[in-house]
């Protein structure tokens, strides 16, 4: 299972905006200063194929994925029958790991990734380690009683009580309801550049 394991303050900054969804005074402090030696110097406007690969970045650095695997994803969603940037924005959304996040069961998508990768999340009582598999419409997300009885996981869960629409949640039990509607998702990425950034 390959990921990402360099530095993750650094992605944030190189994209300017908080991609690890996780709350950090030291992050916030330096987001807008881009990482590196020459940080500070006035930057050339970026041309088209550069705001293009910027969102690419940005909505890839979001879910945690590599290039390999973003790239096929948008390939699958632009055969699908459709609006292609709904059905890039459903195929991340419904990732096992982002499921387990967005029910707030962990505080990110690294951590949520890790408790699948290591076998504490099951879908309908069947144990799936798999991280980008797709969940489904009715399917029932629990966690393993090792890792419920976590205090961190349960303070995080707890702490989270309102979930997005197409998810219900009752303290450490999810549940899908149907898919996510494009608008439900706020991401700060122009799914349009990304889809183009590919069509090239």
């Amino acid at each position: 299972m390959a990921r990402y394991t360099g530095p993750k303050h650094k992605l944030a900054r190189r994209e300017g905006v908080n991609v690890i969804e996780k709350v950090s005074r030291s992050l916030d402090r330096r987001l807008n200063i881009i990482p590196g030696l020459h940080s500070k110097r006035n930057r050339r406007k970026p041309s088209e194929f550069g705001l293009q690969l910027r969102e690419k970045q940005k909505l890839k650095r979001i879910y945690g994925l590599l290039e390999k695997q973003f790239r096929r994803y948008v390939v699958t969603s632009g055969k699908k029958k459709g609006n292609t940037e709904e059905a890039l924005a459903q195929t991340l959304e419904m990732r096992l790991d982002n499921i387990v996040f967005r029910l707030g069961f962990a505080k990110s998508r690294f951590m949520s990734r890790q408790m699948v990768g290591h076998g504490h999340v099951f879908v309908n009582n069947k144990k799936i380690s798999i991280p980008s598999y797709q969940v489904k419409e009715g399917d029932v997300i629990t966690l393993s009683s090792k890792i419920a009885a976590n205090i961190d996981v349960k303070t995080t869960a707890e702490s989270k009580t309102e979930v997005l629409p197409f998810l219900q949640k009752n303290h450490l039990v999810g549940k899908v309801l149907r898919l996510p509607k494009r608008e439900e998702i706020v991401n700060p990425v122009d799914y349009y550049l990304v889809i183009e950034y590919y069509s090239r």
